[in-house]
């Protein structure tokens, strides 16, 4: 089982997109946590996802309790990248149960949700700065626990 990412509730369709375009190309298994701030349909998702939403993995939780009881069946643990944490996310140990989890892009996760993950990590960054992209966040650190755990097997 490779590593997989969630989104929750994302707020922007074109950095979804994006990530859902990320997850086929890798063949990443996205969880889409909802609601999103954007009718979730392939043509609001076709200008970021090109053709590629087509051959994504992409697997709904209608809410935040949904999918948390869901990954807890599944004994997943969950990784939450946010700028609240003090743990670098190049300072981990990624296995391959792993779930990334990142947050909406204009307010990050509730801190409700963020007590309920295993671990919560940082991307190393100047500290005048507030934040990276959230996809591209998600995707230097999928890199990164893909690379660990022997995720580009296979891949050209």
């Amino acid at each position: 089982m490779p590593v997989d990412l969630a989104l929750y509730q994302p707020d922007i369709a074109n950095n979804t997109g994006t990530l859902i375009r990320l997850g086929a190309c890798l063949g990443v298994t996205i969880h889409l946590i909802h609601p999103t701030g954007f009718p979730f349909s392939p043509k609001a998702l076709a200008r970021a996802g090109l053709d590629y939403v087509d051959h994504a993995m992409v697997q709904e939780h209608v809410s935040w309790s949904a999918f948390d009881a869901w990954r807890h069946a599944e004994n997943r643990r969950l990784v939450l990248l946010t700028t609240k944490a003090e743990c670098s996310s190049y300072a981990v140990d990624y296995r391959d149960s792993d779930i990334l989890m990142v947050g909406r892009e204009s307010a990050g996760v509730p801190e409700a949700v963020a007590d309920a993950c295993d671990l919560l990590v940082r991307i190393p960054m100047r500290e005048a700065m507030r934040s990276i992209n959230v996809a591209l966040a998600a995707t230097l650190v999928l890199g990164e626990a893909r690379r660990q755990t022997g995720g580009f097997a296979g891949l050209r």
